[in-house]
Protein backbone atom coordinates (compact mmCIF):
# COMPACT_ATOMS: atom_id res chain seq x y z
CA UNK A 1 0.00 0.00 0.00
CA UNK A 2 1.34 3.39 -1.32
CA UNK A 3 1.41 5.61 1.98
CA UNK A 4 0.80 9.52 1.99
CA UNK A 5 3.53 11.53 0.89
CA UNK A 6 5.85 13.23 3.29
CA UNK A 7 8.52 15.71 3.16
CA UNK A 8 11.81 14.45 1.98
CA UNK A 9 14.53 16.20 4.33
CA UNK A 10 17.81 16.19 2.82
CA UNK A 11 19.35 19.06 4.75
CA UNK A 12 20.32 19.39 8.27
CA UNK A 13 18.48 22.93 8.00
CA UNK A 14 15.68 21.42 6.58
CA UNK A 15 15.43 19.04 9.59
CA UNK A 16 16.09 22.01 12.40
CA UNK A 17 13.06 23.56 10.62
CA UNK A 18 10.75 20.79 11.56
CA UNK A 19 12.38 19.61 15.19
CA UNK A 20 11.27 23.32 16.22
CA UNK A 21 7.89 21.87 16.39
CA UNK A 22 8.50 17.56 17.00
CA UNK A 23 4.47 17.03 18.51
CA UNK A 24 3.24 18.39 14.76
CA UNK A 25 5.91 16.25 13.07
CA UNK A 26 5.32 13.46 15.17
CA UNK A 27 1.39 13.70 15.89
CA UNK A 28 1.89 11.98 18.93
CA UNK A 29 2.71 8.31 16.73
CA UNK A 30 5.62 6.44 18.62
CA UNK A 31 9.18 7.19 16.85
CA UNK A 32 11.53 4.95 15.49
CA UNK A 33 14.96 6.36 13.80
CA UNK A 34 16.99 4.60 12.34
CA UNK A 35 21.08 5.07 11.70
CA UNK A 36 22.67 4.27 9.01
CA UNK A 37 21.01 3.24 5.26
CA UNK A 38 22.42 0.23 3.92
CA UNK A 39 20.92 -3.26 4.15
CA UNK A 40 20.14 -2.92 7.46
CA UNK A 41 18.84 -0.13 8.08
CA UNK A 42 17.14 1.38 5.02
CA UNK A 43 15.45 -2.62 5.15
CA UNK A 44 14.08 -2.14 8.94
CA UNK A 45 12.99 1.79 8.12
CA UNK A 46 11.09 0.49 4.68
CA UNK A 47 9.36 -2.30 6.74
CA UNK A 48 8.57 -0.49 9.91
CA UNK A 49 6.82 2.51 7.60
CA UNK A 50 5.31 0.44 5.22
CA UNK A 51 3.66 -2.32 7.68
CA UNK A 52 2.76 0.24 10.18
CA UNK A 53 0.56 1.70 7.75
CA UNK A 54 1.63 5.54 9.36
CA UNK A 55 1.31 4.41 12.07
CA UNK A 56 4.91 4.65 13.13
CA UNK A 57 6.63 7.92 12.69
CA UNK A 58 10.05 6.75 10.72
CA UNK A 59 13.34 8.89 10.47
CA UNK A 60 16.45 7.30 8.99
CA UNK A 61 19.92 9.51 9.47
CA UNK A 62 22.21 8.47 6.19
CA UNK A 63 24.37 10.95 5.41
CA UNK A 64 25.12 10.13 1.57
CA UNK A 65 22.18 11.04 -0.49
CA UNK A 66 23.39 7.89 -3.13
CA UNK A 67 24.23 4.60 -1.45
CA UNK A 68 26.91 2.32 -3.30
CA UNK A 69 26.31 -0.90 -1.63
CA UNK A 70 29.75 -3.26 -1.01
CA UNK A 71 27.98 -6.38 -2.28
CA UNK A 72 28.76 -6.69 -5.98
CA UNK A 73 31.64 -4.30 -5.99
CA UNK A 74 34.20 -6.73 -6.50
CA UNK A 75 32.23 -7.13 -9.92
CA UNK A 76 33.05 -3.59 -10.71
CA UNK A 77 36.47 -3.84 -10.31
CA UNK A 78 36.23 -7.31 -12.56
CA UNK A 79 34.84 -5.11 -15.15
CA UNK A 80 31.25 -6.75 -14.90
CA UNK A 81 29.43 -4.05 -13.39
CA UNK A 82 29.70 0.03 -14.12
CA UNK A 83 29.87 2.11 -10.68
CA UNK A 84 26.91 3.66 -11.65
CA UNK A 85 25.28 -0.23 -11.58
CA UNK A 86 25.81 0.28 -7.82
CA UNK A 87 24.50 3.60 -6.71
CA UNK A 88 20.62 3.70 -4.99
CA UNK A 89 18.69 6.73 -4.29
CA UNK A 90 16.74 7.16 -0.80
CA UNK A 91 13.79 9.26 -3.08
CA UNK A 92 11.23 6.24 -3.10
CA UNK A 93 11.62 5.70 0.64
CA UNK A 94 10.86 9.35 1.30
CA UNK A 95 7.96 9.41 -1.37
CA UNK A 96 6.62 6.27 -1.55
CA UNK A 97 6.93 5.02 2.32
CA UNK A 98 6.59 8.15 4.22
CA UNK A 99 9.92 8.17 6.14
CA UNK A 100 12.09 11.38 6.78
CA UNK A 101 15.19 11.06 5.12
CA UNK A 102 17.80 12.93 7.08
CA UNK A 103 21.50 13.32 5.00
CA UNK A 104 23.76 13.84 8.03
CA UNK A 105 25.53 12.20 9.88
CA UNK A 106 24.99 10.92 13.53
CA UNK A 107 26.97 12.26 15.75
CA UNK A 108 26.02 10.88 19.03
CA UNK A 109 23.30 9.18 21.02
CA UNK A 110 22.04 10.10 24.48
CA UNK A 111 20.42 6.52 25.68
CA UNK A 112 19.20 8.44 28.62
CA UNK A 113 17.31 11.28 26.79
CA UNK A 114 16.49 9.59 23.93
CA UNK A 115 17.62 11.47 21.40
CA UNK A 116 20.42 11.29 18.48
CA UNK A 117 22.63 14.18 17.64
CA UNK A 118 23.32 15.21 14.48
CA UNK A 119 27.11 16.42 13.45
CA UNK A 120 25.23 19.41 11.42
CA UNK A 121 23.37 20.35 14.65
CA UNK A 122 19.99 19.66 16.05
CA UNK A 123 18.47 16.80 17.48
CA UNK A 124 16.08 13.56 16.67
CA UNK A 125 13.98 12.09 19.19
CA UNK A 126 13.30 8.36 19.65
CA UNK A 127 10.83 6.00 21.47
CA UNK A 128 13.09 3.21 19.65
CA UNK A 129 16.39 3.27 18.03
CA UNK A 130 18.09 0.97 15.55
CA UNK A 131 21.86 1.35 14.94
CA UNK A 132 23.02 0.03 11.53
CA UNK A 133 26.15 1.68 10.60
CA UNK A 134 28.46 -0.92 9.28
CA UNK A 135 32.65 -1.20 9.70
CA UNK A 136 35.07 0.94 10.58
CA UNK A 137 38.69 -0.20 10.95
CA UNK A 138 40.71 -1.00 14.01
CA UNK A 139 43.67 1.62 14.18
CA UNK A 140 46.94 -0.36 14.09
CA UNK A 141 46.26 -3.49 13.09
CA UNK A 142 48.49 -3.20 9.63
CA UNK A 143 51.07 -1.18 10.87
CA UNK A 144 52.16 0.84 8.56
CA UNK A 145 48.68 1.74 7.49
CA UNK A 146 46.27 4.30 8.46
CA UNK A 147 43.24 5.67 6.97
CA UNK A 148 45.55 8.73 6.01
CA UNK A 149 46.78 6.17 3.52
CA UNK A 150 44.14 5.35 2.12
CA UNK A 151 44.08 7.00 -1.00
CA UNK A 152 47.47 5.12 -1.61
CA UNK A 153 47.09 1.71 -0.44
CA UNK A 154 43.10 1.61 -0.35
CA UNK A 155 41.31 -0.70 1.49
CA UNK A 156 38.21 -0.31 -0.57
CA UNK A 157 35.72 -2.48 1.73
CA UNK A 158 32.86 0.21 1.99
CA UNK A 159 32.37 0.87 -1.85
CA UNK A 160 32.02 3.86 -3.58
CA UNK A 161 34.76 6.12 -4.42
CA UNK A 162 37.56 4.14 -2.37
CA UNK A 163 36.19 1.09 -4.62
CA UNK A 164 36.70 3.38 -8.23
CA UNK A 165 40.67 4.81 -6.85
CA UNK A 166 41.67 0.72 -6.27
CA UNK A 167 40.14 -0.09 -9.96
CA UNK A 168 42.26 2.78 -11.37
CA UNK A 169 45.37 2.20 -9.77
CA UNK A 170 45.85 -1.52 -11.11
CA UNK A 171 44.53 -0.83 -14.50
CA UNK A 172 47.97 1.95 -14.01
CA UNK A 173 50.22 -1.15 -13.34
CA UNK A 174 53.21 -1.51 -15.32
CA UNK A 175 53.17 -4.42 -17.80
CA UNK A 176 54.20 -7.25 -15.63
CA UNK A 177 53.22 -5.00 -11.86
CA UNK A 178 52.52 -6.68 -9.04
CA UNK A 179 49.42 -6.37 -7.34
CA UNK A 180 48.89 -6.94 -3.26
CA UNK A 181 46.46 -7.60 -1.08
CA UNK A 182 46.84 -7.68 2.66
CA UNK A 183 43.86 -9.47 3.74
CA UNK A 184 41.93 -9.01 7.07
CA UNK A 185 41.63 -11.14 10.36
CA UNK A 186 38.53 -12.41 11.82
CA UNK A 187 35.80 -11.52 12.06
CA UNK A 188 35.89 -9.12 9.81
CA UNK A 189 32.45 -7.99 7.09
CA UNK A 190 31.79 -10.43 4.02
CA UNK A 191 33.85 -13.37 5.01
CA UNK A 192 34.36 -14.73 1.06
CA UNK A 193 34.91 -11.02 0.10
CA UNK A 194 38.80 -10.45 -0.52
CA UNK A 195 39.05 -13.66 -2.46
CA UNK A 196 36.46 -12.74 -4.73
CA UNK A 197 37.99 -9.67 -5.04
CA UNK A 198 41.52 -11.95 -5.67
CA UNK A 199 39.31 -13.56 -8.18
CA UNK A 200 38.27 -10.28 -10.03
CA UNK A 201 41.28 -8.39 -10.21
CA UNK A 202 42.69 -11.91 -11.83
CA UNK A 203 40.43 -11.35 -14.35
CA UNK A 204 41.01 -7.16 -14.65
CA UNK A 205 44.67 -8.66 -15.18
CA UNK A 206 44.25 -11.78 -17.13
CA UNK A 207 42.41 -9.11 -20.23
CA UNK A 208 44.55 -6.14 -19.85
CA UNK A 209 48.32 -7.15 -18.03
CA UNK A 210 48.43 -10.66 -18.36
CA UNK A 211 52.14 -11.08 -17.02
CA UNK A 212 51.25 -9.35 -14.09
CA UNK A 213 51.36 -11.07 -10.47
CA UNK A 214 49.46 -10.94 -7.83
CA UNK A 215 50.46 -11.38 -4.14
CA UNK A 216 47.93 -12.66 -1.65
CA UNK A 217 49.41 -11.92 2.04
CA UNK A 218 47.11 -13.63 4.57
CA UNK A 219 46.73 -14.02 8.21
CA UNK A 220 44.46 -16.50 8.66
CA UNK A 221 45.07 -20.52 8.35
CA UNK A 222 41.70 -21.15 6.04
CA UNK A 223 39.06 -18.88 4.75
CA UNK A 224 35.70 -19.24 3.36
CA UNK A 225 35.36 -21.29 0.29
CA UNK A 226 39.00 -21.87 0.22
CA UNK A 227 38.35 -25.12 -1.84
CA UNK A 228 36.14 -23.74 -4.55
CA UNK A 229 38.45 -20.57 -4.76
CA UNK A 230 41.83 -22.51 -4.87
CA UNK A 231 40.37 -24.52 -7.80
CA UNK A 232 39.11 -21.72 -9.75
CA UNK A 233 42.42 -19.78 -9.67
CA UNK A 234 44.26 -23.00 -11.17
CA UNK A 235 41.94 -23.21 -13.58
CA UNK A 236 41.33 -19.57 -14.79
CA UNK A 237 44.15 -17.44 -13.80
CA UNK A 238 47.50 -20.36 -13.45
CA UNK A 239 50.75 -19.29 -11.98
CA UNK A 240 49.38 -15.48 -11.61
CA UNK A 241 48.44 -15.87 -7.96
CA UNK A 242 50.74 -16.00 -4.56
CA UNK A 243 49.05 -16.73 -1.23
CA UNK A 244 51.14 -16.42 1.68
CA UNK A 245 49.91 -17.87 4.91
CA UNK A 246 50.24 -17.45 8.30
CA UNK A 247 53.16 -20.23 8.13
CA UNK A 248 54.77 -18.44 5.66
CA UNK A 249 55.21 -14.98 7.29
CA UNK A 250 51.53 -13.39 6.93
CA UNK A 251 51.08 -12.65 10.87
CA UNK A 252 54.26 -10.25 10.85
CA UNK A 253 53.22 -7.75 7.73
CA UNK A 254 53.52 -4.57 8.09
CA UNK A 255 53.38 -1.73 4.64
CA UNK A 256 54.82 1.26 3.86
CA UNK A 257 52.21 3.32 1.75
CA UNK A 258 54.85 5.89 0.34
CA UNK A 259 57.49 3.73 -0.61
CA UNK A 260 54.95 0.87 -2.32
CA UNK A 261 56.29 -2.07 -0.52
CA UNK A 262 54.54 -4.62 1.48
CA UNK A 263 57.53 -6.43 3.95
CA UNK A 264 56.53 -9.91 4.88
CA UNK A 265 58.52 -11.42 7.99
CA UNK A 266 61.22 -9.18 7.39
CA UNK A 267 61.27 -9.82 3.28
CA UNK A 268 60.53 -6.46 1.41
CA UNK A 269 58.11 -6.96 -1.40
CA UNK A 270 57.95 -3.89 -4.29
CA UNK A 271 54.45 -3.56 -5.45
CA UNK A 272 52.51 -1.44 -7.87
CA UNK A 273 49.09 -1.75 -6.62
CA UNK A 274 48.23 -2.34 -2.67
CA UNK A 275 44.58 -3.41 -1.27
CA UNK A 276 45.13 -2.85 2.77
CA UNK A 277 42.41 -4.01 4.61
CA UNK A 278 42.52 -3.98 7.97
CA UNK A 279 40.94 -5.31 11.07
CA UNK A 280 37.64 -4.40 11.48
CA UNK A 281 34.86 -3.43 14.43
CA UNK A 282 31.64 -1.95 14.19
CA UNK A 283 30.59 1.54 13.39
CA UNK A 284 32.03 4.32 15.58
CA UNK A 285 28.59 5.17 16.90
CA UNK A 286 27.62 2.32 18.11
CA UNK A 287 30.52 2.66 20.28
CA UNK A 288 30.24 6.50 20.91
CA UNK A 289 26.35 5.43 21.87
CA UNK A 290 27.75 2.95 24.19
CA UNK A 291 27.02 -0.40 22.71
CA UNK A 292 29.60 -2.16 22.07
CA UNK A 293 31.83 -4.86 23.70
CA UNK A 294 34.91 -3.45 22.49
CA UNK A 295 34.65 -4.19 18.82
CA UNK A 296 31.39 -5.21 18.42
CA UNK A 297 27.76 -4.70 19.44
CA UNK A 298 26.30 -7.56 21.57
CA UNK A 299 22.45 -8.31 21.06
CA UNK A 300 19.61 -10.30 21.90
CA UNK A 301 19.06 -13.35 19.23
CA UNK A 302 15.32 -13.26 19.50
CA UNK A 303 14.74 -9.62 17.67
CA UNK A 304 18.44 -7.69 17.64
CA UNK A 305 18.07 -5.97 20.30
CA UNK A 306 20.83 -4.47 22.53
CA UNK A 307 22.08 -6.12 25.20
CA UNK A 308 23.40 -2.63 26.55
CA UNK A 309 19.64 -1.31 26.32
CA UNK A 310 16.58 -2.85 25.28
CA UNK A 311 15.05 0.20 23.62
CA UNK A 312 17.90 0.18 20.67
CA UNK A 313 18.43 -2.48 18.19
CA UNK A 314 21.77 -2.67 16.65
CA UNK A 315 21.86 -4.88 13.05
CA UNK A 316 24.43 -6.47 10.14
CA UNK A 317 28.00 -5.91 10.38
CA UNK A 318 28.26 -3.88 13.46
CA UNK A 319 26.83 -6.78 15.92
CA UNK A 320 28.15 -9.63 17.86
CA UNK A 321 25.24 -11.96 17.12
CA UNK A 322 26.36 -15.61 16.56
CA UNK A 323 26.83 -17.72 13.89
CA UNK A 324 25.72 -15.78 11.13
CA UNK A 325 28.65 -13.88 8.68
CA UNK A 326 28.68 -10.04 8.21
CA UNK A 327 27.18 -9.81 4.95
CA UNK A 328 24.60 -7.87 3.19
CA UNK A 329 22.05 -10.55 3.15
CA UNK A 330 22.50 -11.51 6.91
CA UNK A 331 21.95 -7.35 7.72
CA UNK A 332 18.46 -7.83 5.51
CA UNK A 333 17.31 -10.70 7.02
CA UNK A 334 18.05 -9.44 10.79
CA UNK A 335 16.35 -6.30 9.53
CA UNK A 336 12.94 -7.45 8.98
CA UNK A 337 13.26 -9.75 12.37
CA UNK A 338 13.73 -6.75 14.39
CA UNK A 339 11.20 -4.45 12.32
CA UNK A 340 8.39 -7.11 13.15
CA UNK A 341 9.64 -6.41 16.47
CA UNK A 342 9.92 -3.24 16.89
CA UNK A 343 6.42 -2.79 15.11
CA UNK A 344 5.06 -5.15 17.77
CA UNK A 345 6.44 -3.35 20.80
CA UNK A 346 5.22 0.18 19.77
CA UNK A 347 1.46 -0.93 18.20
CA UNK A 348 1.13 -3.87 20.10
CA UNK A 349 0.79 -6.09 16.54
CA UNK A 350 1.58 -9.48 16.33
CA UNK A 351 5.22 -10.61 16.54
CA UNK A 352 6.49 -13.75 14.38
CA UNK A 353 9.22 -16.24 15.57
CA UNK A 354 12.69 -14.99 14.77
CA UNK A 355 14.21 -16.83 11.85
CA UNK A 356 17.18 -15.67 9.84
CA UNK A 357 19.40 -16.74 6.53
CA UNK A 358 21.85 -16.17 4.32
CA UNK A 359 24.00 -16.32 0.97
CA UNK A 360 27.29 -15.32 -0.11
CA UNK A 361 27.63 -15.48 -3.52
CA UNK A 362 31.16 -14.96 -5.52
CA UNK A 363 31.57 -15.07 -8.85
CA UNK A 364 35.58 -16.21 -9.79
CA UNK A 365 35.24 -15.77 -13.91
CA UNK A 366 32.79 -15.04 -16.25
CA UNK A 367 29.72 -16.92 -15.88
CA UNK A 368 31.95 -19.32 -12.75
CA UNK A 369 29.82 -18.41 -10.13
CA UNK A 370 30.14 -20.34 -6.17
CA UNK A 371 27.90 -19.61 -2.86
CA UNK A 372 27.63 -20.84 0.62
CA UNK A 373 24.72 -20.22 3.19
CA UNK A 374 22.78 -21.15 5.97
CA UNK A 375 19.56 -21.03 8.02
CA UNK A 376 19.72 -19.58 11.67
CA UNK A 377 17.27 -19.56 14.43
CA UNK A 378 17.53 -17.76 18.26
CA UNK A 379 18.96 -19.85 21.01
CA UNK A 380 19.43 -18.18 24.56
CA UNK A 381 22.93 -17.43 23.60
CA UNK A 382 23.01 -16.89 20.23
CA UNK A 383 21.86 -16.64 16.56
CA UNK A 384 22.94 -20.17 15.64
CA UNK A 385 23.27 -22.28 12.46
CA UNK A 386 20.17 -25.44 11.78
CA UNK A 387 21.11 -26.08 8.12
CA UNK A 388 23.96 -24.54 5.64
CA UNK A 389 25.13 -25.47 2.27
CA UNK A 390 27.97 -25.04 -0.19
CA UNK A 391 28.69 -25.52 -3.80
CA UNK A 392 31.54 -27.93 -4.68
CA UNK A 393 34.37 -28.45 -6.36
CA UNK A 394 33.84 -29.88 -9.97
CA UNK A 395 31.06 -28.60 -10.60
CA UNK A 396 29.86 -28.67 -14.27
CA UNK A 397 29.79 -24.73 -16.27
CA UNK A 398 26.08 -25.04 -16.40
CA UNK A 399 25.65 -25.45 -12.80
CA UNK A 400 28.26 -22.33 -12.15
CA UNK A 401 26.61 -20.12 -14.62
CA UNK A 402 23.37 -21.01 -12.88
CA UNK A 403 24.81 -19.85 -9.70
CA UNK A 404 25.99 -16.47 -11.05
CA UNK A 405 22.63 -16.08 -12.79
CA UNK A 406 21.23 -16.19 -9.30
CA UNK A 407 23.00 -13.92 -7.42
CA UNK A 408 22.27 -11.49 -10.20
CA UNK A 409 18.55 -12.04 -9.40
CA UNK A 410 19.60 -11.96 -5.35
CA UNK A 411 20.98 -8.60 -6.36
CA UNK A 412 17.88 -6.81 -7.73
CA UNK A 413 15.89 -8.40 -4.96
CA UNK A 414 17.82 -6.89 -2.14
CA UNK A 415 18.13 -3.31 -3.50
CA UNK A 416 14.07 -3.66 -4.04
CA UNK A 417 13.41 -4.58 -0.65
CA UNK A 418 15.94 -1.99 0.72
CA UNK A 419 14.74 0.94 -1.55
CA UNK A 420 11.36 0.01 -2.43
Amino acid sequence: MKLNRRTFIGTTAALAAVMSAPAVMGQGKPRVVVIGGGAGGATAARYIAQDSAGAIDVTLIEPQTTYYTCFFSNLYLGGFKEISDLGHSYAKLASDYGINVVHDMAAGVDRTAKTVTLAGGGTVAYDKLIVSPGIDFVDGSVPGWSVDAQDKMPHAYKGGTQVELLKAQIMAMPAGGVFAMVAPPNPYRCPPGPYERISMVGHLLKVNNPTAKILLVDPKEKYSKQGLFEEGWAKHYPGMIERIGPDFGAANVSVDPAAMTVTIDGTVEQVHACNVIPAQKAGMIAAAAGLTDGNWAPVNPVDMSSKMDPDVYVLGDATNQGDMPKSGFSANSQAKVCANAVRGALTGSRVFPAKYSNTCWSLIAPEDGVKVGAAYEPTDEKIASVSSFISQTGEDAALRKATYEESEGWYTGITTDMFG
